[in-house]
């Protein structure tokens, strides 16, 4: 299959098998482009099952030369991000960082109504991930890490931002920032949130030309 380059197992509906499946390839070719996904592989290699997440990204940095790195984190990771920040800086590389809240915006400012806020009846200033990318923008970064940003709030921090993007963490409030452990949970004690009203929904013969497995511990 895909992960082996036996095209002929794969599923009918498989994406792979249409004609232009390949056309994109090109795109590998730009400038820049071909070079950070060649590191991206020797960083895979290198690293496999032995480099950490924190790791993986400083040496992704530096087989790319990069020296400067920007970090747009959740105000609610705070301390979180502190820790990053030393660790960045202790391993020679210059850091500037940008909080979820700078420049206390309030939320007024998106049309949120105080009955619509996380605590009504108070000051609350929105989540400004545009003027993360611009700050870090103005800072010359050369490859930013998102620290915990909301949901929504990280695609519009990478949608505008000037460097590369790539995440340490991913915020789950519920689950201490670790999301696939709903994933993992989905055919145990998820399984009635995730799959409400169709008990069914979760089993794999359910998903019609599906070539998934139930979900363990990642091979990628």
């Amino acid at each position: 299959m895909c992960d082996g380059g036996d095209m002929a197992e794969a599923p009918r509906n498989c994406p792979g098998r249409d004609a232009d499946a390949h056309a994109h390839l090109e795109a590998y070719d730009r400038p820049g482009i071909r070079d950070l996904a060649r590191t991206a592989a020797l960083v895979e290699a290198a690293g496999y099952c032995r480099l950490t997440r924190v790791q993986e990204i400083m040496e992704f940095a530096r087989a790319c030369g990069f020296s400067r790195l920007g970090l747009a984190f959740c105000i609610g990771l705070r301390r979180e991000a502190q820790v990053v920040v030393r660790v960045f800086r202790a391993n020679g590389f210059s850091v500037d960082s940008v909080v979820c809240k700078s420049g206390s915006t309030p939320k007024e400012v998106l049309g949120i109504e105080d009955a619509q806020k996380v605590d009504p009846g108070t000051e609350e200033p929105m989540c400004d991930p545009i003027g993360q990318a611009r700050r870090l923008e103005k800072a010359r970064t050369e490859l930013n890490v998102v620290l915990g940003l909301c949901v929504g709030h990280d695609s519009l921090f990478m949608m505008h931002s000037a460097a590369p993007v790539t995440v340490l963490a991913a915020k789950d409030r519920v689950l201490g920032h670790n999301p696939l452990a709903a994933i993992y949970l989905a055919d145990s004690y998820y399984r009635a949130r995730l799959f409400p009203g169709d008990p069914d929904a979760g089993d794999e013969e359910a998903v019609i030309g599906s070539s998934a497995s139930p979900p363990r511990a990642p091979d990628g």
